[in-house]
């Protein structure tokens, strides 16, 4: 089965055209970091715009790469939710359409599902069940995996996520958009220990997350900084600043993940969305695996972040086990993942 996946949930275009059988063929992805800049985060209804501009055309591109013309393809997977709703209705209206005019089943794909899945696009991927830990600008979850659609949520953030507070004390440090990469590139220069952040909801039982009181302790950090040079810190104690918030972010997630492999006994880990990007988070996280004799599984670097592969993939693997929607525009902003069932039910 060949399937195309759109994916235009908030400011980025991913297309991509996937084969059951001779796997990934060909992706194209349009970032909007450039059109967001200037405003120190998404806005959404320009990128709803930007979506409108840039689907088709990637399609086309996706498509050649792909050596594949509409009449080859056996299905169209887009993202229906969770996301930004102007942004998921543009995916939503094009993937229809043309599913319509070329007469071919489409599905709508769960976005986090997606993230879950994309390590299975690597050579060396993960068997079921396993342990998975969602990290991404709107998300925080662990996850157990007991098949594609049968997932039991352990964990997840109770107020902001991993990568919304990588940002919102990125902006606070003074860098320019998107935050969360510039300061794990500012910590590598910063020294351990200066600052001490806390390790929130780390000293009591449970799996979920919290990360705003994290980002407060880092706003108070800065603001007194700031007080003591009179103005603007100096590089060397932004850079510390920013090394203690990501210490403390990665300490958070491993021992979370630790309490969850206790709690499931299940040795494989994966983890995905643009946070398992960060290199200190991955090392950490092999280390860990490492100690309680598992290992740990990520997609590519470039597919941490949302992208057109993991929804062609995800769709592809519903669409092959014989699941369709009905034929209307239907997306969801909010979409819990454990609503979601194993295809074919």
């Amino acid at each position: 089965m060949r399937v195309l996946g759109i994916e235009t949930s908030c400011d980025e275009t991913g297309i991509a055209v996937y084969d059951t059988e001779k796997g990934l063929l060909s992706h194209a992805l349009y970032s909007q970091v450039k059109l967001h800049a200037d405003y120190g985060g998404v806005v959404p209804e320009l990128a709803s715009r930007d979506h409108v501009r840039k689907v088709l055309p990637l399609i086309q591109q996706a498509l050649q790469e792909a050596n594949t013309s509409p009449e080859e393809l056996d299905g169209i997977a887009y993202t229906a939710g969770p996301g930004l709703i102007g942004a998921l209705l543009v995916g939503a209206s094009v993937g229809r359409s043309l599913a319509f005019g070329w007469n071919i089943p489409a599905i709508g794909v769960h976005h986090m599902e997606g993230h879950l899945l994309a390590p299975m696009l690597e050579e060396k991927s993960p068997e079921m069940p396993f342990l998975a830990l969602l990290v991404s600008g709107g998300h925080t979850q662990l996850v157990q995996v007991d098949a594609v659609g049968k997932y039991t949520l352990l964990g997840e953030s109770v107020d902001d996520a991993a990568g919304e507070a990588f940002d919102k004390t990125a902006k606070l440090l003074g860098l320019d958009y998107p935050g969360g990469p510039r300061l794990a590139a500012m910590a590598t220069a910063g020294e351990a220990g200066r600052f001490k952040f806390p390790r929130p909801m780390t000293d009591r039982p449970g799996l979920d997350f919290s990360f705003s009181g994290l980002k407060t302790a880092a706003a108070i950090a800065i603001a007194d900084q700031q007080a003591l040079a009179g103005g603007d810190m100096n590089e060397q104690t932004q850079a510390d600043i920013a090394r203690a918030f990501q210490d403390a972010v990665v300490d958070t997630l491993v021992i979370k993940c630790r309490r969850a492999i206790k709690q499931t006994g299940l040795k494989r880990l994966v983890v995905a969305g643009g946070v398992s990007a960060n290199t200190r988070l991955r090392e950490a996280l092999a280390e860990t695996m490492q100690q309680q004799g598992g290992e740990v599984f990520y997609p590519r670097a470039e597919f941490c972040t949302d992208n057109g592969a993991m929804i062609a993939y995800a769709g592809a693997y519903r669409l092959a086990a014989g699941e369709r929607n009905i034929e209307n525009v239907s997306v969801r902003p909010r979409w819990p993942m454990t609503e979601l069932t194993e295809p074919g039910y």
